[in-house]
């Protein structure tokens, strides 16, 4: 069904089945892999129906959505967005190419694979074994007159050098990157062997983003966190202020987790000039952090205290998706 090769059982195979459940499009992408005990196969379920797009539905502070929103309407340079696998970094890219989507603007995509298709955007699929890398598709959109180019993700040296130089010719680039927090996406690009002249005076920002379970609305419930929970969470100051989280106690509509949902957390870095210019030093992400948070920067432990605090999270989730900043 994925049209993969049945008889080759020695090597991994990615393929992708279409079907149609009741009234939905569902999307199967089938993945194969050769272990000492037989094939490991996984199967990635996207709903295209269930697909939410809108800054303003993922879960943005007022912030965070305004610098975005700023971010993507730049005439040129390149907007990240980085986190794990899973973190809903497409979601965010496909929901501010909805925004930019306009008939006097040509947009051009390079992903692999193409997760959801839209009208008016030029999007490729990449082909490996026909040669159709995100290098050759990225040199080809630059002959083709586009305003806004959006590559998958960042992989390799030769994707971020043409990607920089797409930005430095006036062209908007959103595109993807797998880092653990916004700050370390300038050390990484470094370290793949981007000049760090042309990381600083490229990158516009960097959006770092995960996707924190959301507590159940039908069996929800209140309760005081003791003082251990608090200090994990680094919020001794909060200490015998009687504050209240929420907790889902488990029912059928959440399958008795506790959890139905989920909602984005993010961490935004805008580039101003004293970070552009740590970067030319190729000062560490720890220095660049510290920096931007004096400017302004919120983390994503502090992100997803907020949500916390708003009841639409738990500790335990807090605590599973970052780390202590």
């Amino acid at each position: 069904m994925a049209g993969l090769d049945i008889a080759e059982k020695r090597l991994p195979q990615d393929g992708r089945i279409l079907m149609k459940i009741g009234a939905k499009d569902i999307d199967f992408r089938v993945s194969t892999c050769p272990t000492v005990h037989g094939e490991n196969v996984v199967l990635r379920i996207l709903d295209k129906s269930g697909l939410v797009l809108g800054l303003e539905s993922l879960g943005f502070p007022a912030r965070e959505l305004g610098l975005f929103q700023g971010l993507i309407h730049s005439p040129y340079g390149i907007i990240l967005v980085s986190g794990p696998t899973g973190s809903g970094k497409t979601t965010s890219l496909y929901s501010a190419l909805q925004i930019l989507n306009r008939e006097d603007v040509n947009i051009m995509t390079v992903e692999d694979p193409v997760e959801y298709q839209f009208s008016g955007i030029r999007q490729v699929q990449v082909n490996i074994p026909a040669g159709l890398t995100f290098v050759a598709a990225l040199r080809s959109f630059l002959r083709q007159d586009p305003n806004i180019i959006m590559v998958g993700e960042i992989r390799d040296r030769q994707t971020a050098e043409i990607a920089v130089q797409a930005a430095l010719t006036g062209h908007l680039v959103l595109s993807t990157l797998h880092t653990n927090d916004a700050p370390s996406a300038f050390t990484r690009l470094i370290n793949m062997g981007v000049e760090p002249f042309l990381v600083s005076s490229s990158l516009l920002g960097v959006l770092a983003q995960r996707l924190v379970r959301k507590v159940c609305e039908k069996c929800r419930k209140s309760y005081t966190p003791d003082n251990e929970i608090l200090k994990n969470l680094g919020l001794e100051d909060k200490i015998g202020q009687n504050i209240q989280f929420n907790k889902g106690t488990g029912c059928l509509l959440c399958n008795q987790s506790g959890y139905k949902g989920r909602v984005g957390i993010y961490e935004l870095l805008k580039v101003s000039a004293k970070i552009q210019e740590l970067v030319l030093k190729k000062a560490s992400a720890e220095e660049i952090r510290a920096i931007a948070i004096k400017e302004g920067l919120k983390t994503l432990r502090d992100a997803a205290i907020e949500k916390l605090f708003l009841g639409l999270t738990t500790p335990e989730e807090v605590m599973r998706v970052t780390l202590e900043s």
